[in-house]
């Protein structure tokens, strides 16, 4: 491997360390994103066939199965030879008919052996659902997207102490008002786990779309303020990058929604008694942590947990709406972004010079 070679290599795993791996000219997904994520889908697959073949299953299921084994041996063995590869090697690219064996397979065989439709058909949506996750998580960076963030959260939040200066005292003393109200603890205990935790997610869920509706503006926004080059973003790119920013306020959002439930926990532990709850529950709770406070004692209950979360999960969306509309705090964050971005984009740079140099295709053939 010669120095440029060695280079190039080199640049594109800074750029995976940055969370942008779609900086990468000949990123496939055959070859670099699903081939990377095959030790986990592997481990998934295996399961779901132990899971598939009931512990009470006969001679002629077991034979079945060990038949489809056999089977499956054969196909891959057989396509990594018409790959011009041996039998047995480890597969360097992972395309539709291997995706396709992996959702399908474990979904039909409890079909085949104990006539399960509804549980074959959940175990298909599950495939396609972890098929889909891991080209996020994988072909975009995801792991190295939240590293290369809470690296820089402080100094991202640093941003936004304005907009914290003024959002924090108004939510603090409206969820204060609420929090020791009478209807909160009996609306976040009343309901079931279910119900609860889905009233949470409608929480992030919200909080991720106002987030994710000014990503456009600030992807185009970093790109005005960056230098690129002759070579603009490709759309896998700018979306790339759009991931970075929005896990970028995700996390400023879920830091301080950390910060208000912490608050809560303690707050409620010191001040709403087991007296109080009695009055204001009308059933029983448990008891997680007791622990005598000068004389007193300090309980953190289940009730408590659920109206914490339940009020952090509003703090949640809140900031987040503040974020949105506060245009100050939008300067601010581009201009951060940008800064933390202006090495990469040097490199992506350098790294084109690079392969022009080889002969290799600098802009492949992707629309927009």
């Amino acid at each position: 491997m010669d120095a440029d070679e060695q280079r190039i290599r080199e640049l594109e795993r800074g750029f995976r360390r940055d969370g942008l791996p779609n900086l990468i000219v000949d990123l496939t997904a055959t070859e670099d994103v699903f081939t990377r994520a095959l030790p986990f889908l592997a481990v998934v697959f295996v399961l779901e066939i132990a899971n598939a073949f009931a512990v009470n299953a006969g001679w002629a299921e077991l034979f079945l199965v060990l038949g489809i084994a056999a089977a499956l041996v054969l196909g891959f063995g057989l396509l990594n030879v018409a790959r011009g590869r041996d039998f047995l090697s480890v597969p360097r690219r992972v395309g539709v008919p291997e995706l396709v064996v992996f959702v399908t397979l474990p979904a039909l065989l409890p079909v085949v052996l104990d006539g399960q439709w509804r549980f074959g058909l959940a175990t298909l949506l599950v495939n396609l659902a972890i098929v889909g996750l891991a080209y996020v998580v994988v072909g975009f960076g995801l792991v190295f997207i939240v590293w290369w963030v809470v690296v820089r959260l402080f100094a991202l939040l640093g941003v936004s102490m304005t907009v914290l200066a003024r959002a924090v005292p108004l939510l603090l003393f409206f969820s204060l008002v609420a929090f020791f109200t009478t209807e909160i603890w009996q609306v976040f205990n009343a309901t079931g786990l279910a119900t609860f935790w889905t009233a949470v997610a409608m929480f992030v869920l919200l909080g991720m779309g106002f987030l994710a509706v000014r990503m456009p503006g600030v992807v185009r926004e970093v790109l005005a303020e960056s230098h690129l080059g002759s070579v603009p973003l490709r759309r896998r790119e700018r979306v790339n990058l759009a991931l970075v920013a929005l896990i970028s306020e995700a996390l400023q959002v879920g830091f301080v929604s950390a910060a208000v439930w912490l608050f809560y926990v303690l707050l409620g532990a010191l001040l709403v008694s087991a007296d109080v709850r009695g009055d204001w529950l009308l059933q029983p709770h448990t008891v997680l942590w007791d622990v005598a406070w000068f004389g007193e004692r300090v309980q953190v209950t289940t009730a408590l947990l659920r109206v914490a979360t339940g009020v952090a999960g509003f703090a949640g969306l809140y900031y987040a709406v503040t974020i949105l509309v506060d245009a100050a705090y939008r300067d601010q964050f581009v201009d951060a972004l940008t800064e933390e971005l202006r090495d990469t984009f040097a490199r992506r740079a350098e790294y084109l010079e690079l392969l022009r140099r080889r002969g290799a295709a600098a802009t492949p053939a992707e629309p927009g």
